[in-house]
């Protein structure tokens, strides 16, 4: 049978039924089934969007929630005609209940395909989805989709043992697709839930997102490769040729992405510690398998590969403890009184409002007679190096300046005496 055979059939069959008195049945029941279930999504829906505004943090959880909860008199609908469609078949004839099934069918698909594209970001993608989707669904009401398919099916190559169609191919594309998009989104979610955690550490919860979302791709592939026919034993060559691949031309990346999952393991480096790579000082915004996103003071945003993280010496300000001591150097004159120059300079520290006061005491050492001043190291305690350090030095340093003319200590500076050993006259131009 034709594409044309199988539209007239369709075409006569429907004429056949539609002057049934069933058919006013049914219709009656399709609208009162409209009508209850509006009124009943006009009374749950307040109840839904209460509980969705209780949900903080989870983006992706709520963008689901609101695609369902602006649909929910479609998604009653389904239910009511799905009972409507059992109890006609339960009690009357098979044949009656046609326009309830294609009543079904059209809800279901408006239901999926209008969720479907408010949950996905890409407005593209999102319409092509919905052209497929009403595509299929329409022929699948009418009874024209098994046609499709099998003209599809016979669209095919012979590659050895293997027989390829287009239909073959076509599936695998859109359940593939599909599964993975579908893994990704139940990662995402499952990752703001696995952050919200009290007991896990930063690493730690790094480490379980990212497992976690490798686990569903991974299961979601296998189930697509699966459901399309594909025998997964025969994939063993080509993983073998894979992992030759990666060996040999893709050292640098299974290095980075190792090194990723030796850093969350020992809890070395988490978001929100302080670290100094090299000439890079700044605070670690993100863990991800391939880099470590650090932020700096001035803006920058430095993506340092996770390899440099075990290979180089790490700086990390917060590893065991926030607290972080610095050292400011000055000299004051030889006629000050050293005494009183120390506890002049510990007072200066403590009226700075980061310098941290009950892990430490600030403490003012002499440390050596200078050519021209007597030297001193001043040090203190701060438990936020996230924050700077350049800059709590400067105000360490202009409270000293402060506080030592406010005393009339001198901070000297170099002098030179030159002894002309031949006198010389010096005359006004």
């Amino acid at each position: 049978m034709d594409f044309a055979e199988a539209f007239d059939a369709v075409a006569s069959s429907s004429r056949t039924v539609l002057l049934n008195e069933w058919t006013y049945y049914q219709i009656a029941i399709i609208v009162a089934g409209y009508l209850i279930c509006g009124a009943l999504a006009k009374r749950i829906e307040p109840l839904v969007e209460a509980r969705a505004r209780l949900i903080k943090g989870n983006p992706d959880l709520l963008r689901v929630i609101i695609a369902f909860m602006r649909r929910l008199r479609w998604l009653f609908l389904i239910v009511w005609l799905w009972i409507a469609d059992g109890m006609i078949l339960r009690f009357g004839w098979p044949s009656y209940r046609w326009l309830v099934v294609t009543a079904l069918t059209l809800t279901a698909a408006w239901f999926v395909i209008s969720v479907l594209t408010r949950i996905i970001r890409n407005q593209t993608l999102a319409r092509v989805t919905a052209v497929v989707g009403w595509i299929y669904f329409a022929l699948y009401a009418v009874g024209l989709d098994r046609v499709i398919l099998t003209t599809l099916d016979g669209v095919a190559v012979n590659l050895g043992a293997v027989r390829l169609s287009l239909l073959l191919v076509l599936k695998a594309v859109v359940l593939s697709s599909a599964l993975i998009w579908l893994a990704v989104l139940l990662g995402n979610v499952s990752a703001h839930w696995i952050q919200r955690s009290a007991e896990l550490t930063p690493s730690f919860k790094v480490l379980i997102s990212k497992l976690v979302k490798i686990v569903l791709i991974g299961f979601a592939g296998a189930i697509a490769l699966s459901a399309t026919g594909i025998d997964l034993t025969a994939l063993t060559v080509f993983s073998g040729a894979v992992g030759v691949g990666i060996g040999f031309g893709l050292q640098k990346v299974v290095s980075n992405f190792i090194s990723g999952i030796i850093i969350l393991l020992d809890k070395s480096i988490k978001p929100g510690d302080t670290i100094t790579l090299g000439d890079t000082f700044g605070s670690v915004r993100d863990l991800r398998s391939r880099f470590v996103s650090v932020i700096t003071r001035d803006g920058k945003e430095y993506l340092i590969p996770n390899e440099d993280f075990i290979s180089q010496q790490v700086v990390n300000w917060s590893f065991s403890s926030d607290f972080v001591r610095i050292e400011v150097s000055f000299g004051t004159s030889y006629d000050s009184d050293p005494h009183e120059v120390a506890r002049i300079a510990i007072a200066a520290a403590k009226s700075i409002p980061r310098v941290a006061s009950g892990h430490a005491e600030p403490v003012c050492w002499m440390t050596g007679f200078g050519a021209s001043s007597l030297d001193f190291k001043l040090r203190f305690w701060i438990s936020d190096p996230s924050n700077g350090l350049t800059n709590i030095r400067g105000q360490v340093m202009m409270a000293l300046w402060d506080a030592f003319k406010v005393a009339g200590i001198s901070i000297p500076f170099p002098h030179r005496e030159i002894i002309m050993k031949t006198p010389i006259e010096v005359t006004r131009a």
